[in-house]
């Protein structure tokens, strides 16, 4: 194992870390709202995908096919709320993960249909070449971070200086109260899965080239995903961002020197138990103490 080693499996880490940290971002996203975790996010992800290199194909440059397919997700999300999780809201718990059960179910079997279970290549914006002359990273996985970060700081001044992100912050956090002072809270919610298909969309496109296209790609990116939200705290963005970035460099060093690449997908498993059983609430997540 020698420095330059290290060095390159940190940084392919933080690479697909911003994949993951993405994908975790969208699952609090959802539980912040509904305090459920979406099952069918990576395969939401993985349909919009498709959509992007239906659009490519058809003669769409790259970016404004990035661009709509964001549209699309978005819309999506919120159709996606109002007609199949809105009659379901007050449903028991095991009902509702049993809708996103089969959703998951509906998306991937759709994609297959339409697209077949034929793996495809997905475009790279960025260039084969070297940015900057840096070996120790590839074009678009520096890409890839640079697009994560833009996202998240989107995202960031959104819910922290726009009217529309506070009340959406105020709808997931106290709806009760929010109604009172006239914020329509099912609209707030649907706006909230809309955002969150919208990242997702865009973690289902910066992945992809790497993984390749297919309808079961995402399925391990979500797995990813899901220990990157706990480790960082399922309630906290900014900790299931840092979740991410921590869960990838940690699957990488893991898997080139210790464990291998075939049991790569093991950590992610290690760390969900290891974190529910040490810290339900995560690194950054808020303990709620409640009196009976």
């Amino acid at each position: 194992m020698t420095l330059d080693a290290v060095i390159l499996q940190v940084l392919a880490g933080l690479a697909t870390g911003g994949i993951y940290a993405s994908l975790a971002l969208a699952l609090v996203m959802i539980y912040h709202a509904t305090h459920l975790v979406n099952f069918a996010q990576g395969e939401m992800a993985m349909f919009t995908t498709y959509i992007a290199w239906s659009l490519i194909n058809a003669g769409m440059p790259y970016w404004p096919a990035f661009l709509l397919t964001v549209g699309i997700a978005f819309i999506l999300g919120m159709f996606i709320e109002r007609i199949v999780i809105r009659p379901v809201e007050n449903a028991p718990v095991l009902g509702v993960v049993v809708v996103f059960i089969g959703l998951l179910v509906i998306l991937n079997s759709v994609a297959g249909w339409i697209y077949t279970y034929t793996i495809k290549s997905f475009p790279s914006p960025f260039p084969r070449q070297p940015i900057l002359g840096i070996h120790y990273i590839s074009a678009h996985e520096l890409g890839a971070i640079g697009v994560t970060l833009a996202v998240l700081a989107l995202l960031y001044g959104f819910f922290r200086f726009t009217p529309l992100g506070l009340a959406m912050r105020a709808a997931a956090q106290n709806p009760e109260s929010s109604r009172l002072v006239g914020i329509r809270v099912g609209w707030m919610l649907a706006l909230g899965w809309g955002l969150a298909a919208a990242v997702g969309a865009v973690a289902g496109m910066m992945v992809a080239p790497v993984v390749y296209l297919d309808p079961n790609m995402m399925s391990g990116i979500l797995l990813y995903a899901f220990a990157a939200a706990l480790l960082g705290g399922i309630d906290s963005p900014g900790g299931a961002v840092l979740g991410g970035f921590a869960v990838g460099v940690l699957e990488n060093l893991l898997g080139a020197f210790v464990i291998g690449n075939e049991l790569k997908l093991a950590v992610a498993l290690v760390l969900i138990v290891g974190v529910l059983l040490v810290k339900p609430s995560g690194l950054f997540g808020r303990v709620y103490v409640t009196r009976v």
